[in-house]
């Protein structure tokens, strides 16, 4: 314990790559591998204070059924999952490529297929009936060159949650459907609200720091007005093209009129602070089918709703995020690994359909939800433009995404704090992704 709240304390101001060396050095030392019968699973969902209790009965009841003990991982699910993304992903990367230590299943990214498919097993045949039930585009989220490398588990999905509350006290029968509404209803809320001596209180908040999440946030934007996906999946970079500049510049005009001056500094934990403050009538969130059928706890549990993001010209999308299951090659239980994850598959599916699984939530708050969503929801209002899909051009760009994303956050952000033009930014990512990748230019593919 000693030694794991060292580390702890260390990562707090520690280089990524100092960081994965780090946990290399002392679990790769430290862990045998896991005995006969054992299997060991590194997920960082499972650490989740909020999902231990389900994390441990389905442990047990997987041992029961099956006579396989859960070991735990090389790398402790809590520490690696206070780690940031791009360590998490360093750490993988080292150990795989190394051959040291490994969890027997991981939990992986669903932009991480494309960096880590040579260290995993194709596990398309042993879940080939599994994968014909789920949604195609998921299906293909973890599938590199015809090769499935992990299988779908959790879903997450970009999501507007809403003041389910507001809305009716300001005389709004649904949540926005267009970017249009979402401006007109925030702008009109926050006025009333700020009216009654809530300084503090705005219209719409979302991550704006130059992460991965302001990627997910912008390609909603671009995507939902034409404006491709940064690099289509034939290798095209699309990025620099008018739809996708003005959804920028969109977004640019909302700081500091419906959204704070210091949301381009926001992230997941800054935007969830400022709505369970009681300071937002919405947000942009992610959500699955456990958060849903799971609400945690908040001040505003029960006045929160959700729905599918706005939609601009082409309608409404949602970036797709989660995890699935994979297999290293250097897995000493293959096959209780490969049992472990059809387990867990099998528990997701029912989880849609067993009433038991539901927390139940009034009908305000729920509307329009995204398809993959709406099976843990069966109660959510429809309308007959369902929101999709968008999937980050991580595949296609490979192990070079990291530096893809990174780049195309930099230009949004340099549009978002006005240090460049939205033209001006497009035109020069445009050649960054050139020579990053080696592909060439053209239009958005719809």
């Amino acid at each position: 314990m000693n030694i794991c709240r060292s580390i702890h304390h260390q990562l707090q101001n520690t280089p990524p790559f100092t960081t994965v060396l780090l946990f290399c050095m002392v679990f790769g030392c430290s862990n045998p591998a896991s005995a006969p019968g054992t299997v060991s699973f590194l997920d960082q969902e499972w650490s989740q204070p909020d999902e231990l209790s389900s994390a441990a009965r389905e442990s047990q009841e997987f041992t029961r059924e099956t006579g396989i003990a859960i070991r735990q991982s090389p790398v402790p699910n809590t520490l690696f999952s206070s780690l940031p993304p791009q360590a998490q992903l360093g750490l993988l990367r080292r150990s795989l490529q190394e051959r040291g230590p490994i969890p027997d299943v991981l939990g992986i990214d669903v932009i991480w297929p494309g960096i880590l498919s040579d260290d995993l097993i194709d596990v398309g045949h042993d879940f080939a009936t599994e994968l014909s039930t789920m949604d195609p585009q998921l299906v293909s989220s973890y599938t590199v060159h015809g090769k499935v490398v992990a299988v779908p588990y959790h879903a997450h999905v970009g999501v507007l949650a809403f003041r389910s509350d507001l809305l009716l006290q300001y005389g709004y029968s649904r949540p926005p459907e267009t970017w249009d509404e979402l401006e007109q209803m925030a702008a009109r809320i926050q006025a009333g609200e700020r009216a009654k001596g809530k300084k503090d209180f705005w219209g719409y908040v979302w991550q704006g720091a130059a992460t991965e999440g302001l990627t997910c946030n912008a390609l909603e934007w671009q995507v939902s007005e034409g404006g491709g996906r940064i690099i289509e999946d034939d290798g095209t970079i699309s990025v620099n093209n008018p739809a996708a500049i003005r959804s920028w510049q969109r977004a640019a005009r909302w700081i500091g009129r419906i959204s704070p001056p210091g949301v381009v500094a926001y992230q997941e934990v800054d935007s969830l602070s400022a709505w369970d403050a009681g300071n937002a009538a919405f947000m942009r969130s992610w959500q699955w089918g456990y958060r849903l059928t799971h609400p945690r706890d908040s001040p505003l549990r029960d006045r929160t709703g959700y729905t599918s993001m706005p939609g601009g010209s082409v309608g409404r999308v949602g970036t797709l995020g989660g995890v699935g299951l994979a297999v290293p090659r250097s897995s000493t239980h293959p096959r209780e690994a490969l049992a472990l994850i059809r387990f867990l598959i099998a528990k997701e599916q029912e989880s849609k359909v067993d009433p038991a699984h539901f927390v139940p939530i009034p009908p305000t708050q729920l509307y329009d939800l995204p398809q993959i969503l709406q099976a843990y929801a069966p109660s959510t209002r429809l309308n007959q433009q369902n929101s999709w899909l968008v999937s980050r051009p991580s595949n296609v760009t490979g192990r070079a995404y990291e530096n893809v994303t990174q780049a195309y956050t930099q230009s949004v952000h340099s549009v978002l704090t006005g240090q460049k033009s939205a033209p001006e930014a497009a035109a020069e990512l445009e050649k960054q992704l050139i020579r990053i990748t080696g592909f060439r230019p053209g239009p958005p593919k719809m």
